[in-house]
């Protein structure tokens, strides 16, 4: 039987679309030895960013604890028999005030005075029965202090009785003071990021050798070195961006919450034994700056430390396929 239909209306068969399955990545996406080093990461991460805004914190309250100190000077009156304590304390005010550099003076009453005496002496005090020295607190301008020398000269001079203070020496001590905390801080922060440094180098080769198999096949098929680190590059900056950024979220999370709990608790006991103690939790943005930088080096760390370890393992390999006999030594590490 012949078949009658016209050439034109004749239709070709349609041919069945090819599908391609989407691609699987070269390593799966979590395992436990992915698992475990960023556990490591994270740990190590806090530590670092725990030990720096430390740092930072201590170094700002020492600066301020130095800044307050050298804004103000003491005169100190001693009490002696036919004094006049309260035209001996004008007098030097007054002539403390005409110095160049001085701002302020600031002649302590009788109440002020006793509240320092309190914590020692207790309260209903009367300082007429007590040779309690007088003082007066006289504030100046850092940038251009006055002649504490010829202040001093002067105030022996008129007023014998006066004895200028200028804390030059509770401030080279605080300096001194500072600067050792801060070096320890830093010396701390070096340990920090040097035990940081060898635990993420071993626990990304460990989590490496648990795929070295997958380089093996990558290589034996003809895949460049260039290629198989690039990958293994991706998979472990991923690992460490999140490892890091736990770290480095759960320690400005603590010093955020420490710097709300000290705001909320001004004026009570346990907030001033803690000022006391460390100054104020707040480590501004340079803090959480270091902190976020921090949390990119060991990224970057743990990359560079995956690619150098993919090219070394294809290294051993191209160096076992030239020789077998040197198998040796080389699959073990």
């Amino acid at each position: 039987m012949n078949d009658q239909t016209p050439p034109e209306q004749k239709q070709p068969k349609r041919r069945v679309e090819m599908t391609v399955r989407p691609t699987a990545p070269i390593l799966p996406p979590s395992n436990i030895q992915g698992n475990a080093l960023m556990v490591v990461i994270a740990i190590m991460a806090f530590l670092a960013c725990l030990t720096l805004g430390a740092v930072s914190m201590v170094r700002a309250t020492a600066t301020g604890w130095q800044s307050q100190i050298s804004r103000e000077i003491t005169i100190q009156i001693k009490p002696e028999d036919g004094l006049d304590m309260g035209a001996a304390l004008v007098k030097a005010r007054d002539l403390a005030l005409t110095f160049v550099g001085t701002r302020d003076g600031q002649i302590m009453d009788d109440s002020a005075t006793a509240r320092l005496l309190e914590p020692w002496l207790g309260t209903g005090l009367n300082l007429e029965d007590l040779p309690v020295p007088r003082l007066i607190v006289v504030t100046i301008d850092e940038s251009n202090p006055p002649d504490f020398e010829a202040m001093r000269a002067l105030l022996k001079e008129e007023v014998p009785q006066a004895f200028l203070d200028d804390h030059r020496t509770w401030v080279n001590r605080l300096v001194q003071m500072a600067r050792t905390t801060v070096m320890i801080g830093a010396g701390v922060l070096i340990l920090v990021f040097t035990a940081m440094v060898l635990t993420v180098v071993f626990a990304t080769r460990g989590a490496l050798s648990g795929n070295r198999h997958i380089i093996e096949v990558l290589h034996f098929v003809g895949a460049e070195g260039s290629f198989v680190a690039q990958e293994f590059q991706k998979h472990f900056l991923k690992i460490s961006l999140k490892g890091a950024a736990a770290g480095g979220v759960l320690a400005a999370g603590l010093f955020a919450v420490a710097s709300f709990w000290q705001s909320r608790s001004l004026a009570t006991p346990e907030s001033d034994q803690a000022t006391a103690l460390f100054g104020t939790f707040t480590i501004g943005w340079a803090g959480y700056l270091g902190i976020f930088a921090t949390m990119i080096v060991i990224a970057l760390l743990t990359t560079i430390t995956a690619r150098i370890t993919v090219m070394r393992t294809i290294y051993e390999i191209d160096l076992i396929r030239s020789d077998p006999t040197r198998t040796d030594g080389l699959l073990d590490d």
